[in-house]
């Protein structure tokens, strides 16, 4: 392009600004035309987009990426029924925006009360994954956001080929272009603007890896929702039902394996680790999945099992490796979860009501589970129709990120001439 990288995102920025003033006075019938228009030229351009795709995963594979990040990059027919889904389902919600809360008479005879409002502009930074694309511009939309989004180079065909068919959504529906804009260059320069442009951009969203999310977190000039990594564990309770904690346990790890939500830790309660172990052991293992376990695990596993080392408690693998730890108690396991989780999203299994409700109560994740997999940890499974990111943070959102996180609220006051005295 002949601009600079940096005048190039101070355009798009201004754009966005811009498009955010005009968003906030828009209906939700108007918003709702726009999801639907996106959703159907989603579904005109299949073609399109598994063409744009396949010229990034044979890019991505050439250089050498690794399988889980190739997988998360894949656009499948499935994946792109999903985000046809997620836009409608997102349509169907129901909007935040200017809903009053609260009210209330005040002696002075005022009333006070809360109004739900958009945040502004959102930037979302991310990594391999396409969907994310509708998944950012669906929330935003439908949130009164405008959008910038900056996806990585391992992608640029297929967010180009998304992004024509959000374009074409929000013609069709009279909405502004910059409302979502697509970052064209694939120039790491244009991360460096697009988080130092406070007066322009008013949340960033990182998604990807730890890295990335690290270096964001470090430098940006504007807050920031996000989480560092997926450590996520299930704990089998002495008194889980087997049938349930196997089919969990097994769902929890190998359904997926590159997710966020993919369990990484599987601990067990001694006193039923015999009847759960082999049985899970047998499974992974015709899965393909290796197996690293702590000192008692070996023993009860033997050759199928190799040692654990420190590391393997805080790893997020996202890959077929599964650690393993046998523990005498409920609070062993809820403090090895807090040590050594990343507080995203952690699971017991058991029938023992007492220990259900320890177990929410005291591990400090954005998700906490009762006889569930660690895998619906997601915006999609939740009802939001889709997720622009999952927070691990306390502040301003935690959990899966949907409409509402991409709200904020302010006090709206009413009076009939009142004055203060």
């Amino acid at each position: 392009m002949s601009e600079s990288v940096h005048d190039y995102m101070i355009r798009l920025g201004r754009a966005a600004r811009d498009a955010s003033r005009q968003l906030a006075r828009v209906d939700t019938a108007q918003k709702n035309r726009a999801l639907e228009a996106i959703a159907a030229a989603l579904d005109a351009s299949r073609a399109a987009l598994i063409a744009a795709n396949e010229r990034d995963v044979a890019n991505a594979q050439a250089n050498g990426l690794q399988a889980a990040m190739v997988d998360r990059l894949a656009l499948t027919a499935a994946r792109i029924d999903d985000m046809i889904e997620g836009l409608r389902q997102v349509a169907k919600l129901p909007d935040p925006i200017g809903e009053i809360r609260d009210m209330r008479h005040l002696p002075s005879g005022i009333q006070v009360g809360k109004m739900r409002v958009p945040l502004g502009v959102v930037g979302i930074i991310y990594e391999s994954r396409p969907n994310v694309t509708i998944d950012a511009a669906s929330l935003c939309l439908k949130s009164g956001n405008a959008t910038i989004l900056r996806g990585g180079s391992e992608a640029i065909h297929s967010n180009q080929a998304i992004a024509h068919c959000v374009a074409l959504g929000l013609a069709e529906a009279g909405l502004p272009a910059a409302a979502v804009q697509v970052v064209e260059t694939t120039d790491r320069e244009a991360v460096g603007a697009l988080i130092g442009m406070p007066e322009f951009v008013d949340v960033i969203v990182p998604r990807g890896g730890k890295g990335l999310i690290e270096r964001i977190s470090r430098d940006a000039k504007v807050p920031v929702i996000k989480h560092l990594d997926g450590v996520c564990h299930v704990y089998i309770d002495k008194a889980a039902d087997v049938e349930k904690a196997v089919r969990v346990a097994d769902n929890a790890k190998t359904q997926r394996y590159s997710p966020c939500n993919a369990m990484e830790t599987l601990l067990v309660h001694r006193a039923i680790a015999s009847d759960v172990l082999p049985a899970l052991a047998t499974i992974y293992l015709e899965k393909g999945v290796e197996l690293r376990g702590c000192p008692a695990t070996c023993e009860l596993l033997g050759q199928n099992v190799i040692a654990a080392s420190e590391g393997d408690w805080f790893a997020e693998y996202n890959a077929p490796i599964l650690a393993i730890r046998m523990v005498a108690s409920l609070d062993e396991a809820i403090a090895h979860i807090n040590h050594y989780g990343s507080h995203h999203t952690d699971a017991i299994v058991t029938e023992h009501f007492s220990d259900a409700r320890r177990f929410l109560a005291e591990v400090d994740s954005s998700s906490v589970m009762v006889n569930a997999s660690t895998r619906f940890a997601d915006g999609f499974e939740y009802g939001l129709g889709a997720e622009i990111g999952i927070s691990t943070d306390k502040l301003h959102a935690r959990g899966p990120v949907g409409l509402e996180g991409l709200t904020s609220e302010k006090y709206v006051v009413f009076g009939n001439g009142h004055v203060r005295t």
